[in-house]
């Protein structure tokens, strides 16, 4: 297996470890040869990992190239979440208090590389070892003070290989090699007696995945199956340990609460659809676009935008094209360009967002198909037409919002290629519930999208299978959850 230590400049890494690559982000990034390997792990040491920069980008398409990144996207959002210092002081209750106790002093600074203390004190490692389990972060900064008798932790943030002293230099190479031993374990939580689902939505949402209607036939199927359903909101957070299962009928994204929330769930034991991995995976375009390339589903010819190719955009796409702000929803963060001089202002707007922006070939057709899978398993189709007098689904202006219709056919009356790919598609995500958005050109199908909680709206998705689509849907959680019981009992 070949090792990648990704850092933000080649002089970020002075060190010589056997075995072991150290490469610049942009390099990773944007050469597609790093891409075509399956064989590697990738330890993102960046120096940034805010959202949309380098750093994120490294550990997304690491996650998109199956490189196993550490940290993953979710340790990132830890890392910048406004919550991190309370997370971590509940995760270590009195670890650091016990560690410390003998010390003289009130305040300790700790290095920690890959679970271990940069000092070399043995008497720190269960505490340091404790910090990188819970951040992932390859080198962490942490502050401790002692304040009324108890040790509190103050600061702690991500660190970078070249803040490292040379005199620790081989502590860190010894962390290292060390740690390419370890393994790590997951657990659940056990089932409660009756199985409980909670379906999270948001009642204030225009633009939501599924109209009140649909809810409740959602809620009448769970019950139907000897379910219990409950309608919450992000209000319920604290509740989420009561459910068997969560179901997302919000609109998703990795800087929401949705994604804080099946994270919790997963967390916690619960069958979630869609899960904390789908969402990372479908909310990000540009992770779509490599993930679908690397296993040889047709997309729309694409590339990758960042500062220094924008001048490869028309040669290798021509115009129209598409631009597309990486982690857009329901048509937003899609442009359509007509002239070099439209273009130039698009691209440098989206990239004031974003390190990386996706462009992409315009294909235009009357209509999207839209195949729904569920488990791995074709469950509806529709045809999504074009607003009236636009090229999206969706059209937004200042005046109002205008949608194409919708039509449901039965699977049986859609070519075989478009389902067989859409299932193929959803399938590099995962076997929760997705909505594969394709157009068909001169009989061959293209990828769009993937969606990871798609549209079911009563009187247009379940145009065919009626009440049925609920009962699929729920029938899916009602097994899940009763496979877990099985594992526990």
């Amino acid at each position: 297996m070949k090792i990648l230590f990704v850092v933000s400049r080649p002089e970020d890494w002075p060190f010589d470890i056997p075995g072991i690559t150290a490469i610049a982000a942009r390099n990773y990034l944007i050469d597609p040869a790093f891409g075509e390997s399956a064989s590697t792990r990738v330890f993102n040491l960046c120096s940034n990992y805010r959202y949309q920069s380098h750093g994120y980008y490294v550990s997304l398409l690491a996650e998109a190239r199956g490189h196993q990144p550490l940290p993953g996207v979710e340790a990132l959002k830890d890392l910048q979440s406004s919550e991190l210092l309370q997370t971590v002081r509940d995760r270590l209750g009195d670890l650091a208090s016990c560690t410390f106790a003998p010390l003289e002093q009130d305040q300790v600074e700790l290095r920690i590389y890959f679970g271990h203390d940069a000092s070399g004190d043995r008497r720190n490692e269960h505490l340091c070892m404790e910090l990188f389990r819970t951040l992932s972060a390859p080198i962490l900064h942490a502050r401790f003070k002692r304040t009324a008798g108890f040790w509190r932790l103050m600061t702690i943030r991500a660190g970078e290989p070249g803040e490292i002293p040379e005199a620790e230099r081989a502590v860190f190479c010894q962390s290292v090699l060390a740690y390419m031993q370890q393994q790590r374990i997951r657990s659940t939580r056990p089932a409660s007696e009756a199985p409980l689902i909670a379906i999270l939505h948001d009642p204030q949402r225009e633009e939501a995945p599924s109209n009140p209607q649909a809810l409740h036939k959602f809620c009448e199927a769970a019950t139907m199956l000897g379910m219990k359903p409950s309608l919450i909101t992000r209000r319920d957070a604290g509740r989420l340990a009561e459910f068997d299962a969560l179901f997302i009928r919000d609109t998703t994204n990795v800087n929401h609460y949705t994604y804080h929330l099946s994270r919790l769930a997963a967390a916690a034991g619960l069958v979630v659809i869609d899960d904390p991995d789908a969402i990372l995976r479908c909310t990000n375009k540009i992770y779509l676009a490599e993930l679908l390339t690397r296993h040889h589903i047709p997309i729309p010819r694409t590339l990758v935008v960042h500062p220094d190719n924008i001048d490869r955009i028309i040669p290798t796409l021509g115009l129209p094209c598409i631009l597309k702000q990486p982690d857009g929803a329901f048509s937003l963060g899609v442009a359509k360009v007509h002239t070099e001089e439209e273009l130039m202002a698009k691209v440098r707007e989206l990239l004031r967002h974003s390190e990386l922006v996706l462009a992409q070939q315009y294909l235009p057709t009357e209509f999207d198909w839209r195949i729904a899978v569920l488990d791995n398993r074709p469950l509806f189709v529709c045809k999504y037409y074009m607003a009236p007098g636009h090229w999206q689904i969706i059209r937004h202006d200042s005046a109002q919002t205008s949608e194409g219709k919708t039509e449901a056919l039965s699977i049986g009356e859609v070519p075989n290629e478009v389902i067989d790919i859409a299932v193929r598609a959803a399938g590099l995500i995962g076997d929760g519930f997705y909505g594969v958005d394709l157009k068909e050109v001169d009989g061959q199908c293209y990828i769009i999208e993937i969606n990871d909680n798609p549209n079911v709206d009563a009187g247009n998705e379940d145009g065919v299978l009626g009440d049925a689509l609920y009962r699929e849907v729920m029938g899916v959680f009602n097994k899940r959850i009763e496979a877990l019981r099985g594992l526990k009992s």
